[in-house]
């Protein structure tokens, strides 16, 4: 009797044990182990001082880190927009620059002596001459907001107009997000509110689309089929398939050209006179803050908060400086 119920006892420790590491494990950050930031940007307190390698000049420029973001915020978005919709932006960019300096800091290994540009290719859009009231009131109202999760700034991404329903990382960055793991505040969200423009459409040359292939390493020769493969979970095109080869779409696009292949939330895609023609959604990656999204949320009536949390789901927004 007494085996028995010291039996039992082990056996219940031991399920206790198995459970409570299961639920360790679940707790356990593991897409977000980054490694220690890097040591200029950890523990940050005060607003910190950027240097800023101005791309039309080739100069680098300290800056207030406040003073870059009025300057993004006034590239990246119309500067006569809702206010909230700025405020958005704001903090959206704020966040975006305070983790790459944190995790990869910045563009120091090809600009020495800087740490952000002002190259969109390789950091932000910036341009300080398009700064207006209400940019300086956005940012100022915004002072040292960053959107946090789990304690870590957020990877936040933003496009122009979702299309309709944004993407996930991978599926509409490939390989820029190579490195993003599993991040769940970045979902897929069914977004109402779109573009006037949401649908487009393109024409290439067969040269064009060839070369394009070619620059991201998947050359199909002189191809007579093309067809959309396949799909991430928003239904954007994660390969394109030329006369069988398959191609990564986002990389793709990018090489084609992004102004003319907006998105890769294809509708359709056709070989039509020697021409490639394709339709489609959106306008930009699809990642994150959608644009448009937040000008119509703002217009009626939401605030700068809420709209981030309708894109990146589960977050906190902290007060990093005064």
């Amino acid at each position: 009797m007494d085996i028995s119920r010291g039996h039992r006892w082990f056996i219940l420790v031991a399920v206790l044990v198995v459970v409570l590491a299961v639920a360790s494990a679940a707790r356990l950050p593991e897409p977000f182990a980054r490694p220690a930031p890097n040591p200029k940007w950890a523990n940050i307190t005060e607003e910190p001082v950027l240097n800023v390698y101005m791309s039309d000049t080739g100069a680098v420029k300290q800056m207030k880190f406040e003073d870059y973001i009025e300057g993004v915020v006034a590239a990246e978005m119309d500067p006569d927009w809702p206010l909230e919709a700025l405020k958005a932006q704001a903090i959206v960019a704020r966040t975006f620059t305070l983790d790459q300096l944190q995790r990869t800091g910045g563009v120091a290994d090809r600009r020495p002596g800087a740490d952000v540009s002002t190259d969109p290719d390789e950091f932000q859009a910036f341009d300080a001459s398009r700064v207006n009231e209400n940019v300086r009131r956005a940012v100022q109202e915004t002072r040292g907001l960053v959107i946090t999760y789990r304690g870590w700034p957020v990877r936040a991404w933003f496009h122009s107009d979702a299309g309709g329903v944004t993407a996930e990382p991978r599926e509409g960055l490939g390989s820029q997000a190579a490195d993003a793991g599993t991040l769940p505040y970045l979902r897929c969200v069914a977004v109402p509110w779109t573009a006037p423009d949401t649908e487009w459409k393109a024409s290439f040359t067969k040269e064009e689309v060839r070369r394009a292939a070619a620059e991201v390493g998947r050359d199909p020769g002189d191809f007579a089929s093309v067809a959309i493969g396949r799909k991430g979970p928003s239904g954007r095109a994660l390969e394109i398939s030329l006369g069988g080869t398959a191609v990564p779409a986002p990389e793709f696009r990018l090489a084609l050209d992004p102004r003319r292949m907006k998105s890769t939330l294809l509708t359709s895609l056709r070989l039509e006179g020697g021409r490639v023609v394709m339709t489609g959604r959106g306008n930009g990656h699809g990642v994150g803050l959608s644009q448009h999204a937040a000008r119509a949320m703002a217009s009626q009536g939401q605030k700068a908060e809420d709209i981030i949390r309708f894109f990146f789901r589960g977050v906190d927004i902290k007060k990093m400086w005064p």
